[in-house]
Formats: structure tokens, sequence, C-alpha cells
């Protein structure tokens, strides 16, 4: 996938809600980071895969998707803060579970937390990608999900979200 396609949107949804929010001067980097947190949480929900005291099943793939390119944005917005606009993954071993992958998951936003560095930040898109390998996402199911939530996105920030 051509990442640079994103992250040049991204830019521009970055723009727009910082500009909307009269926030082009404030560091939100941190915030950013809880907010990829609980959007991890969100995707870890949907998926029920802790829920080891439910029957209930995971919701829907369409629902899943979704969540996960929520994810996708804040990592997408937080390379752009360290400066980086292209990606190229390296491919991870895909041997964990579910629940392990989120827990690495959530480790590597915590030390992308404590170190602003491009490791770091590599780091949690090559895990973050695993994860949605995991979930049986493609490149182009996320990006297909990633454009259609970032209209979404923008018509949310007009609506005053």
């Amino acid at each position: 996938m051509n990442w640079q396609t994103l992250f040049a949107m991204q830019k521009d949804l970055d723009n727009y809600i910082l500009a909307q929010h009269d926030l082009k001067n404030e560091n939100v980097f941190d915030k950013k980071v809880l907010a990829l947190l609980v959007e991890v949480g969100e995707l870890a929900n949907e998926t029920r895969c802790f829920k080891y005291w439910s029957l209930k099943p995971a919701s829907s793939k369409a629902v899943i998707a979704e969540e996960y390119v929520d994810g996708i944005h804040f990592i997408l917005s937080l390379g752009l803060e360290l400066g980086i606009n292209e990606y190229s993954p390296k491919t991870m071993e895909n041997k964990e579970d579910l629940t392990s992958l989120f827990h690495l998951v959530f480790q590597s936003i915590t030390e992308l937390k404590e170190e602003h560095t491009v490791v770091a930040y590599q780091k949690v898109f090559d895990t973050y990608l695993t994860l949605g390998q995991k979930l049986g996402f493609s490149s182009e199911d996320i990006k297909k999900a990633y454009m259609d939530k970032n209209k979404v996105n923008y018509e949310r920030q007009n609506q005053g979200y």
C-alpha cells in the first residue's frame, strides 16, 4: 500500500481539526497517544477477544474495520508529529493470539509516549498492522475503510462534533 497517500490525507484532516479548534500552536502529541490507546481499547471491545466470560460473538467485520482505522488515523497523525510522512511496514511474525497482540500494541504505544523516536513509532505501526492482519484485513480493506472514515471525520467536524 502507498502510505504516503494516507499520510497526506491525515495531514489535511489534522490541519483542518487544529484550525477548527484553534489549536495550531498547541502540542497535542500526548493527547493523540491517549486517543490512540482509547481507540485500541474500543477495538478490543468490538473483537471481544478477551471476554472469556461471555458467549456473545465479536461485532461484524465492518464495525471492527471502522474501529481499526480509527487507530490508523491516530498512528498516521502521530507519525506526522514526528516528521514522518511515509512508511514501509516490516513483516512481523503473527503467531500471537489476539489478546497477546493487543497487549503488544498497548505496550508499543506506551513506549512511543516515553520515547518520541522513529524506531518507537515504527514498532507501533508494525505491531498495529500485524494486529490488522490477524483480524483479517488486507491493505485494500484498510485503505478503503480509512478513506470512508476520513470522510465521516470531516463531516463530524463540520457538524460541531
